[in-house]
């Protein structure tokens, strides 16, 4: 039976959610139909161009993402504390960029007078907006229509293209986020679509590489901000460079078939998360196998069991397996 999406996201156990949208009856989103020799390769543009757009409209972080054939891997991060610091103003000009809004909505922005009443109506619905710029279902829901409209527009068809839902995961700790984010960068190698991670188009691990190159970090991305110190300004806790290293070389153990050896010179990531190179492994190529609503340590998961009021979570056991030392 489907889970309520309060169940699935808890805002108090993390802000990080990996979440997994797919055509339905394995449709093609992109690349070539084999059965028709059809090619949706332009699609995958689709999505990734949507999808950072989205990033700059909501208060939520794009961490990693991957546009596969005929599904997508997004890695989110929910910054509710952005949301809330927002003027009405902010709110309605973003709300805009996706919407029509109201009448009222729409004299505020042309910068019209309103009365004391239309203002207490508009703040109510402000803040209905607020709430919705930080929710995921609002931001997938603004991903996946776009693309299904755009897709059965081309197609000359009607009816749905995703499936009704999208998966969601929890990502209760920093290994689960790192674990997760290579996960998703490294699909296009485990699918052998493609042979390294800078050639892996449309994706966040190609965005960053040709990034690095010229010493920067994707301005749409969230960022590697260095390793945990003092007054750490928002971003991802390790060094950009140490992360492309680490996954160029998963990607390499992954294609090559090394299960278990990872280069000596890239354990110390793994050693500051608490993961040994077996544990990295399996969780880079079996992340979903293992886990369903929730990824994390086994206190980690019976917290969020707790506050989403879940009888059980399954993956304890393989909480204890391989995230045990994190």
């Amino acid at each position: 039976m489907p889970q309520s999406r309060k169940s699935q996201i808890s805002l108090i156990d993390t802000p990080y959610y990996h979440c997994v949208s797919r055509c339905v009856r394995r449709s093609f989103l992109c690349g070539e139909d084999k059965v028709t020799g059809q090619n949706y390769e332009h699609r995958r543009g689709w999505v990734e161009d949507r999808l950072l757009f989205l990033g700059s409209v909501f208060s939520i972080d794009i961490c990693a993402y991957a546009v596969m054939s005929n599904h997508t891997h997004v890695v989110l991060c929910v910054d509710k504390e952005q949301a809330d610091s927002w003027s009405m103003g902010e709110v309605l000009e973003r709300w805009h960029r996706l919407y029509q809004g109201t009448l009222l909505s729409q004299k505020y922005i042309r910068e019209d007078k309103l009365t004391k009443s239309e203002l207490f109506t508009l703040k109510e619905t402000a803040e209905i907006y607020r709430k919705r710029l930080y929710n995921i279902s609002w931001l997938m829901r603004n991903l996946n229509e776009h693309i299904a409209r755009e897709a059965n527009k081309e197609d000359n068809c009607t009816g749905r293209f995703w499936e009704g839902r999208f998966k969601s995961q929890a990502l209760l700790d920093e290994s689960a986020v790192l674990a997760c984010m290579a996960y998703v960068d490294l699909n296009p190698i485990r699918a052998k679509m493609e042979a390294t991670p800078e050639t892996s188009k449309h994706t966040s691990i190609q965005n960053r590489i040709h990034a690095l190159i010229k010493g920067e970090q994707p301005k749409k991305l969230m960022k590697f901000v260095g390793n945990h110190r003092q007054d750490m300004p928002k971003g991802i806790a390790h060094s950009l460079i140490d992360y492309c290293e680490l996954v160029d070389c998963t990607g390499r153990c992954i294609r090559e078939n090394k299960a278990g050896y990872i280069e000596s010179h890239h354990s110390p990531i793994l050693e500051r998360i608490g993961i040994n190179s077996e544990q990295w492994l399996t969780l880079t190529t079996e992340f979903e196998r293992h886990f369903h609503t929730a990824v994390g340590t086994e206190h980690m998961l019976q917290q969020f069991r707790q506050h989403t009021d879940h009888q059980r979570i399954r993956g304890m056991a393989k909480a204890r397996a391989l995230l045990q030392s994190a």
